[in-house]
């Protein structure tokens, strides 16, 4: 499908009414100027929307979804992209624990709050992000009006190291029943070092242990190997591919049909050869 692009300003309470810029981008199908699109919040890396993001983004819009990708920063940088060099860098991770977890969540309700009153948006929505996005993602699930989420290579769920003065709650709201209902995937690289093997179990066994309907999946993949842009020599296109694939599977099912309200539990699967 085609898409357009373009953006909205959305006062924020936390800051004053210091607005959090939100793009968006759409699917457009010629002479349907009616049509309806579940909707996809993207999240971003620590360096705000940049153009690996925007492309992402992108390309999920043009299987027929209407995505909005926040500003993360706004209360720090403005809606501007932040450089992939080392300035750019510490500042993004920098701003990471200064951001109040208030702040985060905030900007999620915005953003969902937006989406459900676009005109071209069914209020059926799903979230995905990389990096501090995958974090955000992963949280973005918490909301009764996000029905899933994928989340690529998350940090900070494992050490509860997101936002200021330590108040990351992420795994306690797992453990506390917040995504009942919901479907998750979780994808990692096992060359990760962001994200070691003890902390990638540790989001696993968490995830389970609460019963919740989550795929993890470990690839043979360093950090950021979706990012097509400065990635240091990580960037896997061919793997890629391959979860983007994954990906669409998930949001079709999920918020791509409109399956009626869930009922019951999923009956242990039969034993069979």
């Amino acid at each position: 499908m085609l898409i357009t692009k373009e953006f909205r300003d959305v006062p924020s309470q936390l800051n004053g009414g210091k607005p959090i810029r939100i793009f968006i981008i759409s699917p457009v199908v010629p002479n349907y100027p009616q049509a309806k699109f579940p909707g996809v919040v993207c999240f971003s890396e620590i360096y705000q929307v940049t153009g690996p993001v925007e492309r992402y983004a992108g390309q999920i819009a043009s299987q027929g979804y209407v995505v909005a990708c926040p500003s993360v920063y706004h209360e720090f940088e403005g809606p501007e992209a932040i450089p992939y060099d080392t300035e750019g860098t510490d500042r993004g991770n920098r701003y990471k624990i200064e951001k109040e977890i208030a702040g985060y969540d905030e900007d999620l309700t915005l953003t969902v709050d937006l989406l459900t009153s676009l005109s071209n948006c069914n209020g059926r929505i799903a979230a995905t992000g990389m990096c501090l996005g995958g974090h955000l993602a992963f949280r973005a699930a918490f909301d009764p009006r996000v029905l899933a989420s994928f989340c690529f290579f998350a940090t900070d769920i494992h050490s509860a190291t997101l936002g200021k003065g330590k108040q990351d709650n992420t795994l306690i709201r797992v453990r506390n029943g917040d995504l009942e209902g919901k479907e998750v995937v979780m994808i990692f690289g096992k060359q990760d070092t962001h994200v070691p093997r003890e902390g990638r179990d540790l989001i696993r066994k968490t995830l389970e242990d609460a019963n919740v309907t989550a795929t993890f999946i470990e690839v043979q993949a360093q950090h950021a190997f979706i990012r097509d842009e400065s990635s240091k020599g990580r960037w896997d296109a061919a793997l890629t591919r391959s979860m983007f694939t994954f990906l669409l599977e998930v949001f079709e099912r999920t918020v791509g049909r409109d399956l009626g309200p869930r009922v019951g539990n999923q009956a242990e699967p039969e034993h069979v050869c």
